[in-house]
Protein backbone atom coordinates (compact mmCIF):
# COMPACT_ATOMS: atom_id res chain seq x y z
CA UNK A 1 0.00 0.00 0.00
CA UNK A 2 0.97 3.68 -1.07
CA UNK A 3 0.15 6.99 -0.46
CA UNK A 4 0.64 10.56 -1.98
CA UNK A 5 -0.13 13.92 -1.37
CA UNK A 6 -1.85 15.69 -4.66
CA UNK A 7 -4.09 19.22 -4.02
CA UNK A 8 -3.24 19.29 -0.84
CA UNK A 9 -5.07 16.09 0.12
CA UNK A 10 -3.88 12.88 0.89
CA UNK A 11 -4.54 9.50 -2.06
CA UNK A 12 -4.29 6.05 -1.14
CA UNK A 13 -3.28 3.10 -4.00
CA UNK A 14 -3.47 -0.75 -3.11
CA UNK A 15 -1.47 -3.06 -5.52
CA UNK A 16 -3.46 -5.45 -7.64
CA UNK A 17 -2.75 -8.41 -5.23
CA UNK A 18 -4.49 -6.67 -2.54
CA UNK A 19 -7.59 -5.21 -4.67
CA UNK A 20 -8.40 -9.05 -5.89
CA UNK A 21 -8.30 -10.44 -2.43
CA UNK A 22 -9.97 -7.60 -1.33
CA UNK A 23 -12.81 -8.44 -3.69
CA UNK A 24 -12.87 -12.24 -2.72
CA UNK A 25 -13.62 -11.00 0.40
CA UNK A 26 -16.43 -8.86 -0.56
CA UNK A 27 -18.24 -11.29 -2.61
CA UNK A 28 -17.70 -14.39 -0.02
CA UNK A 29 -19.62 -11.92 2.49
CA UNK A 30 -22.02 -11.13 -0.33
CA UNK A 31 -22.87 -14.81 -0.85
CA UNK A 32 -23.14 -16.04 2.04
CA UNK A 33 -25.14 -12.86 3.72
CA UNK A 34 -27.51 -13.29 0.91
CA UNK A 35 -30.33 -15.17 2.92
CA UNK A 36 -30.36 -11.97 5.32
CA UNK A 37 -31.17 -9.33 2.75
CA UNK A 38 -34.63 -7.69 2.89
CA UNK A 39 -35.42 -9.09 -0.65
CA UNK A 40 -34.80 -12.48 0.57
CA UNK A 41 -36.77 -12.21 3.68
CA UNK A 42 -39.48 -10.69 2.84
CA UNK A 43 -42.30 -11.49 0.30
CA UNK A 44 -45.74 -10.65 -0.97
CA UNK A 45 -47.34 -13.15 0.83
CA UNK A 46 -50.98 -11.89 0.69
CA UNK A 47 -52.25 -13.09 -2.87
CA UNK A 48 -54.88 -14.86 -4.39
CA UNK A 49 -53.34 -18.95 -4.15
CA UNK A 50 -52.34 -18.35 -0.39
CA UNK A 51 -56.17 -16.86 0.55
CA UNK A 52 -57.57 -19.83 -1.18
CA UNK A 53 -55.07 -22.27 1.00
CA UNK A 54 -56.31 -20.67 3.78
CA UNK A 55 -59.76 -20.73 2.98
CA UNK A 56 -58.87 -24.95 2.86
CA UNK A 57 -57.20 -24.68 6.09
CA UNK A 58 -60.15 -23.33 7.66
CA UNK A 59 -62.71 -25.85 5.36
CA UNK A 60 -60.48 -28.41 6.66
CA UNK A 61 -62.31 -29.18 10.20
CA UNK A 62 -65.85 -28.21 9.44
CA UNK A 63 -65.79 -31.40 6.95
CA UNK A 64 -64.41 -33.01 10.29
CA UNK A 65 -67.16 -31.94 12.13
CA UNK A 66 -69.86 -32.67 9.35
CA UNK A 67 -68.49 -36.22 9.06
CA UNK A 68 -68.57 -36.89 12.59
CA UNK A 69 -71.98 -36.04 13.05
CA UNK A 70 -73.45 -37.64 9.48
CA UNK A 71 -74.10 -34.49 7.50
CA UNK A 72 -72.44 -36.28 4.99
CA UNK A 73 -74.11 -33.98 1.46
CA UNK A 74 -72.55 -30.76 3.45
CA UNK A 75 -69.34 -32.63 4.16
CA UNK A 76 -69.31 -34.02 0.60
CA UNK A 77 -69.91 -30.48 -0.76
CA UNK A 78 -67.23 -28.72 0.85
CA UNK A 79 -65.02 -31.25 0.21
CA UNK A 80 -64.85 -30.98 -3.12
CA UNK A 81 -64.56 -26.93 -2.80
CA UNK A 82 -61.89 -27.85 -1.12
CA UNK A 83 -60.48 -30.49 -3.54
CA UNK A 84 -61.04 -27.72 -6.30
CA UNK A 85 -59.30 -24.94 -4.60
CA UNK A 86 -56.31 -27.35 -4.24
CA UNK A 87 -55.59 -27.27 -7.95
CA UNK A 88 -56.97 -23.89 -8.61
CA UNK A 89 -54.22 -22.19 -6.06
CA UNK A 90 -51.83 -24.19 -7.44
CA UNK A 91 -52.49 -23.03 -10.92
CA UNK A 92 -52.74 -19.47 -10.62
CA UNK A 93 -49.53 -19.64 -8.67
CA UNK A 94 -47.36 -20.95 -11.75
CA UNK A 95 -49.47 -18.94 -14.20
CA UNK A 96 -49.01 -15.65 -12.43
CA UNK A 97 -46.17 -16.37 -10.57
CA UNK A 98 -47.12 -15.72 -7.57
CA UNK A 99 -45.47 -18.83 -5.97
CA UNK A 100 -43.81 -18.10 -1.95
CA UNK A 101 -42.13 -19.32 0.37
CA UNK A 102 -44.76 -19.79 2.92
CA UNK A 103 -47.35 -21.11 0.21
CA UNK A 104 -44.94 -23.90 -0.27
CA UNK A 105 -45.01 -24.64 3.28
CA UNK A 106 -48.54 -23.92 4.14
CA UNK A 107 -50.45 -25.58 1.04
CA UNK A 108 -48.62 -28.76 1.38
CA UNK A 109 -49.54 -28.49 4.81
CA UNK A 110 -53.16 -28.12 4.08
CA UNK A 111 -53.54 -30.88 2.36
CA UNK A 112 -52.25 -33.18 4.75
CA UNK A 113 -54.57 -31.55 7.34
CA UNK A 114 -57.17 -32.43 5.34
CA UNK A 115 -56.18 -35.91 4.53
CA UNK A 116 -55.25 -36.63 8.35
CA UNK A 117 -58.81 -34.83 9.01
CA UNK A 118 -60.91 -36.81 6.65
CA UNK A 119 -58.92 -40.47 7.91
CA UNK A 120 -59.79 -39.78 11.18
CA UNK A 121 -63.29 -38.29 10.93
CA UNK A 122 -64.28 -41.71 8.72
CA UNK A 123 -62.59 -44.21 11.13
CA UNK A 124 -64.41 -42.29 14.09
CA UNK A 125 -68.07 -42.88 12.53
CA UNK A 126 -67.17 -46.29 11.29
CA UNK A 127 -67.01 -45.70 7.38
CA UNK A 128 -63.23 -46.44 7.53
CA UNK A 129 -61.48 -49.27 9.20
CA UNK A 130 -59.73 -48.70 12.04
CA UNK A 131 -56.70 -50.86 10.91
CA UNK A 132 -56.59 -48.97 8.03
CA UNK A 133 -56.55 -45.68 9.50
CA UNK A 134 -54.00 -46.54 12.03
CA UNK A 135 -51.66 -47.38 8.76
CA UNK A 136 -52.70 -43.80 6.61
CA UNK A 137 -52.11 -41.91 10.14
CA UNK A 138 -48.80 -44.26 11.49
CA UNK A 139 -47.01 -43.34 8.22
CA UNK A 140 -47.28 -39.83 8.44
CA UNK A 141 -46.51 -39.70 12.02
CA UNK A 142 -43.87 -41.70 11.09
CA UNK A 143 -42.52 -39.28 8.49
CA UNK A 144 -43.05 -36.48 10.70
CA UNK A 145 -40.98 -37.92 13.44
CA UNK A 146 -38.11 -38.73 11.08
CA UNK A 147 -38.31 -35.53 9.30
CA UNK A 148 -37.52 -33.43 13.02
CA UNK A 149 -34.66 -35.50 13.26
CA UNK A 150 -33.26 -35.14 9.88
CA UNK A 151 -34.16 -31.12 10.32
CA UNK A 152 -32.15 -31.25 14.16
CA UNK A 153 -29.40 -33.42 12.68
CA UNK A 154 -28.28 -31.90 9.73
CA UNK A 155 -28.59 -27.86 10.60
CA UNK A 156 -25.55 -26.54 11.15
CA UNK A 157 -24.48 -24.97 14.28
CA UNK A 158 -25.81 -22.92 15.84
CA UNK A 159 -29.14 -25.74 16.20
CA UNK A 160 -30.99 -22.72 18.04
CA UNK A 161 -35.61 -22.68 17.28
CA UNK A 162 -35.39 -20.05 15.10
CA UNK A 163 -33.00 -21.14 12.91
CA UNK A 164 -34.45 -24.99 13.38
CA UNK A 165 -37.55 -23.55 12.26
CA UNK A 166 -36.28 -20.65 9.68
CA UNK A 167 -37.06 -22.91 6.07
CA UNK A 168 -34.71 -20.14 4.45
CA UNK A 169 -32.11 -22.28 5.74
CA UNK A 170 -32.00 -25.68 4.28
CA UNK A 171 -30.12 -28.36 5.31
CA UNK A 172 -31.97 -31.42 4.07
CA UNK A 173 -33.89 -32.64 0.71
CA UNK A 174 -36.78 -34.89 1.01
CA UNK A 175 -37.68 -36.62 -2.83
CA UNK A 176 -41.52 -38.30 -2.73
CA UNK A 177 -40.77 -41.67 -4.02
CA UNK A 178 -42.93 -42.74 -7.14
CA UNK A 179 -44.78 -45.41 -4.94
CA UNK A 180 -45.57 -42.65 -2.47
CA UNK A 181 -46.88 -40.11 -5.32
CA UNK A 182 -49.23 -43.24 -6.54
CA UNK A 183 -50.22 -44.09 -2.74
CA UNK A 184 -51.86 -40.42 -2.76
CA UNK A 185 -54.06 -41.18 -5.42
CA UNK A 186 -54.92 -43.87 -4.62
CA UNK A 187 -55.66 -42.83 -0.33
CA UNK A 188 -57.49 -39.59 -1.93
CA UNK A 189 -59.77 -42.27 -4.55
CA UNK A 190 -60.74 -44.33 -1.37
CA UNK A 191 -61.38 -40.86 0.62
CA UNK A 192 -63.83 -39.51 -2.00
CA UNK A 193 -65.82 -43.68 -2.73
CA UNK A 194 -66.19 -43.43 1.45
CA UNK A 195 -67.64 -39.93 1.51
CA UNK A 196 -69.74 -40.90 -2.36
CA UNK A 197 -70.77 -43.76 0.20
CA UNK A 198 -72.09 -41.99 3.08
CA UNK A 199 -74.25 -40.01 0.38
CA UNK A 200 -76.22 -43.05 0.07
CA UNK A 201 -77.04 -43.27 3.78
CA UNK A 202 -77.98 -39.02 4.34
CA UNK A 203 -81.54 -38.37 3.52
CA UNK A 204 -80.73 -35.14 2.44
CA UNK A 205 -78.95 -36.80 -0.07
CA UNK A 206 -80.80 -39.35 -1.46
CA UNK A 207 -83.88 -36.55 -1.64
CA UNK A 208 -81.73 -34.41 -3.37
CA UNK A 209 -81.83 -33.88 -7.39
CA UNK A 210 -78.60 -35.66 -7.64
CA UNK A 211 -80.26 -38.76 -5.63
CA UNK A 212 -81.67 -41.07 -8.32
CA UNK A 213 -77.97 -40.76 -9.68
CA UNK A 214 -76.76 -42.29 -6.78
CA UNK A 215 -79.25 -44.92 -6.65
CA UNK A 216 -78.43 -45.81 -10.42
CA UNK A 217 -74.25 -45.75 -9.50
CA UNK A 218 -75.41 -48.29 -6.55
CA UNK A 219 -77.23 -50.30 -9.10
CA UNK A 220 -74.82 -50.74 -11.38
CA UNK A 221 -71.98 -51.77 -8.83
CA UNK A 222 -74.53 -54.49 -7.36
CA UNK A 223 -76.32 -52.86 -4.76
CA UNK A 224 -75.16 -52.63 -1.61
CA UNK A 225 -72.97 -55.96 -1.53
CA UNK A 226 -71.53 -54.66 -4.46
CA UNK A 227 -70.36 -51.16 -3.09
CA UNK A 228 -69.14 -52.74 0.02
CA UNK A 229 -67.01 -55.16 -1.77
CA UNK A 230 -65.64 -51.82 -4.10
CA UNK A 231 -64.42 -50.58 -0.48
CA UNK A 232 -63.24 -53.73 0.80
CA UNK A 233 -60.97 -53.97 -2.20
CA UNK A 234 -60.04 -50.58 -2.64
CA UNK A 235 -59.10 -50.32 1.01
CA UNK A 236 -56.98 -53.60 0.80
CA UNK A 237 -55.30 -52.04 -2.07
CA UNK A 238 -54.35 -48.34 -0.17
CA UNK A 239 -52.80 -50.70 3.02
CA UNK A 240 -50.67 -52.25 0.89
CA UNK A 241 -49.09 -49.38 -0.64
CA UNK A 242 -49.33 -46.99 2.17
CA UNK A 243 -47.66 -49.68 4.12
CA UNK A 244 -45.11 -50.42 1.30
CA UNK A 245 -44.63 -46.37 0.43
CA UNK A 246 -43.65 -45.91 3.98
CA UNK A 247 -41.32 -48.65 4.39
CA UNK A 248 -39.42 -47.60 1.28
CA UNK A 249 -38.17 -44.87 2.86
CA UNK A 250 -36.14 -47.20 5.48
CA UNK A 251 -33.81 -48.93 2.57
CA UNK A 252 -33.62 -45.98 -0.30
CA UNK A 253 -31.12 -44.12 0.92
CA UNK A 254 -31.74 -41.46 -1.85
CA UNK A 255 -34.97 -40.58 -0.41
CA UNK A 256 -34.09 -38.04 2.00
CA UNK A 257 -31.02 -36.22 0.51
CA UNK A 258 -28.87 -34.75 3.57
CA UNK A 259 -26.75 -31.38 2.42
CA UNK A 260 -23.82 -30.35 3.40
CA UNK A 261 -19.72 -31.57 2.70
CA UNK A 262 -19.34 -34.39 4.96
CA UNK A 263 -19.88 -37.41 3.09
CA UNK A 264 -19.10 -39.72 6.74
CA UNK A 265 -21.36 -37.68 8.91
CA UNK A 266 -24.34 -37.65 6.37
CA UNK A 267 -23.90 -41.49 5.80
CA UNK A 268 -24.61 -42.04 9.87
CA UNK A 269 -27.21 -38.94 10.06
CA UNK A 270 -29.29 -41.11 7.07
CA UNK A 271 -28.82 -44.71 8.58
CA UNK A 272 -30.08 -43.02 12.14
CA UNK A 273 -32.94 -41.45 10.13
CA UNK A 274 -34.08 -44.29 8.55
CA UNK A 275 -33.56 -46.45 11.37
CA UNK A 276 -36.66 -43.74 13.34
CA UNK A 277 -38.49 -44.51 10.62
CA UNK A 278 -38.06 -48.17 10.42
CA UNK A 279 -39.09 -48.45 14.23
CA UNK A 280 -41.67 -46.06 14.56
CA UNK A 281 -43.77 -47.27 11.49
CA UNK A 282 -42.89 -50.89 12.36
CA UNK A 283 -45.06 -49.62 15.57
CA UNK A 284 -47.92 -48.99 14.16
CA UNK A 285 -48.42 -51.89 11.50
CA UNK A 286 -47.92 -54.05 14.59
CA UNK A 287 -51.09 -52.14 16.39
CA UNK A 288 -52.78 -52.08 13.05
CA UNK A 289 -52.52 -56.29 13.10
CA UNK A 290 -53.52 -56.66 16.70
CA UNK A 291 -56.67 -54.35 15.63
CA UNK A 292 -56.98 -56.64 12.57
CA UNK A 293 -56.52 -60.13 14.53
CA UNK A 294 -59.34 -58.99 17.09
CA UNK A 295 -62.05 -57.90 14.19
CA UNK A 296 -61.78 -61.01 12.25
CA UNK A 297 -62.16 -62.75 15.69
CA UNK A 298 -64.89 -60.47 16.98
CA UNK A 299 -66.34 -61.22 13.23
CA UNK A 300 -66.05 -64.94 13.57
CA UNK A 301 -67.52 -65.35 16.89
CA UNK A 302 -71.03 -63.44 15.57
CA UNK A 303 -71.40 -65.86 12.73
CA UNK A 304 -71.10 -68.64 15.05
CA UNK A 305 -73.87 -67.01 17.37
CA UNK A 306 -76.04 -66.72 14.41
CA UNK A 307 -75.45 -69.92 13.21
CA UNK A 308 -76.01 -71.48 16.99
Amino acid sequence: MSSSKRDGRYHVFEDDNNLSATAKVAATLKSSLKLDTPAQRHEQIYNIPNFLTFTRLIATPVVGYLIVHNQHLAAFSLFTYAAFSDLLDGWIARKWHLQTVVGSVVDPMADKLLMTTLVTCLAVNGSMAAPLAVIILGRDVSLAVSALYYRYASLPAPKTMARYWDFSLPSAEVHPTQISKFNTFLQLSLLGTLLCTNLLHDPAAITSAAGGFLLSIQDVLGGEAGVKTLVTGLSAVVASTTMYSGLEYTWKKDAVKILGGNEELKRKQGFRGRMIMLTSYGAFIAVAAALWMRGTASEEGEDKQKEA
